[in-house]
């Protein structure tokens, strides 16, 4: 991932102990860590040891290790005790003391809010929590060298030899306002650094969705090119049989396909492993929409897909309208649709 990547690049000292841990955490709790974390974890991993840095242990407080158990429990409850819970912990970390280790509770928390639908209020809590810890107790920019990240983006700012991205939680949080319809804090709007910048880097990438042009096959060899799908409604979905999250939203993407599909609604699941380990999963859950295979990554490279799951909704003239993030339930994808004018 881009993030880790970075992370390489600039230190091997407690700032990078501090991203790894969220990454780390975010590799067993999120739908949004892609196959290519565990690599990078052991690459960051050996990095620390190996260089000057000391390695350190996270040492959770009394008030954060109940906290951090909760986190860690999250999937396994019931969806309306997770809302409450999710609230709760938003609102327990707030009040925690403006150290290292509420933020690694803020980050984890906020990539799990929005693994469905928690309510507005959840994840305002969420994000405000966030938000405030980052107020306290501000990260770094991430430096790298101009070379390594093939020059400064729309949402990268420069200063001299080196490039310098915003830190993932600035991401985080602006993922939250940006997709999750969160209001921005108010100590943000007007900010010019890395709030801004996590804020241009994501409108960089929507626009290179906007008009998508890619051809894939599935897993019985058919050709699919998204431009001859124009005047149908397309939800692009990207998935792998390995994530949770993806799985349980699957049947209801294949109830969307079977009561719309004679309107004119298409799925096209696209994984990027290998027809051995997709075509038996399909075939156990009798998948009827087409499932496209990218094992190269191209296409997830060209929506810039870091996490899954992640879905794109284009209405019948080719046009961008809707996207999540992350999972969505049955309401969610049928409130996207509305948006295609499909109803």
């Amino acid at each position: 991932m881009e993030l880790v990547a970075g992370l390489v690049q600039e230190s091997v000292g407690a700032r990078a102990i501090l991203l790894l841990s969220w990454l780390a955490m975010k590799s067993q709790t999120l739908p949004c860590a892609t196959r290519f974390l565990g690599v990078w974890i052991t690459v960051v991993s050996f990095a620390l040891l190996s260089g000057s840095a000391q390695k350190t242990e996270i040492v959770w407080s009394a008030a954060e290790q109940p906290i951090h158990d909760q986190i860690h429990g999250l999937r396994a409850l019931p969806d309306d005790v997770r809302a409450t819970t999710t609230k709760d912990l938003a609102l327990k970390i707030g009040q925690l003391p403006p150290t290292e280790n509420r933020l690694r509770l803020a980050v984890g928390l906020a990539g799990l809010s929005t693994e469905g639908d928690f309510g507005h209020d959840t994840l305002r809590a969420v994000a405000a929590a966030l938000a405030e810890t980052l107020r306290e107790r501000p990260v770094p920019w991430i430096q790298a060298k101009d070379s390594d990240v093939g020059g400064a983006s729309a949402g990268t700012s420069t200063a001299g030899p080196t490039a310098r991205e915003p830190a993932y939680p600035y991401i985080e949080l602006a993922t939250l306002v940006r997709y999750e319809h969160v209001e921005a804090p108010a100590e943000f709007k007007n900010d010019d650094g890395q709030y801004r910048a996590a804020m241009a880097q994501l409108e960089a990438d929507d626009r290179k969705r906007e008009h998508p042009e890619f051809s894939l096959k599935d897993i019985s060899g058919k050709s699919w090119t998204f431009s001859e799908l124009r005047g149908k409604i397309v939800l692009v979905n990207f998935w792998a049989t390995w994530c949770p999250p993806c799985r349980k939203e699957m049947p209801d993407l294949q109830a969307l396909y079977e009561r719309f599909g004679s309107k004119g609604f298409v799925v096209l699941g696209i994984s990027d492993e290998e027809l051995a380990k997709v075509e038996p999963f399909i075939g156990e859950r009798k998948v009827s929409f087409p499932v496209l295979l990218d094992p190269g990554r191209k296409v997830n490279d060209e929506f810039v897909v870091n996490g899954i799951p992640r879905s794109f909704l284009y209405d019948r003239d080719g046009k961008l309208v809707a996207q999540s993030i992350d999972m969505r339930t049955q309401k969610q994808f049928l409130e996207m649709l509305s948006k295609a004018g499909l109803e």
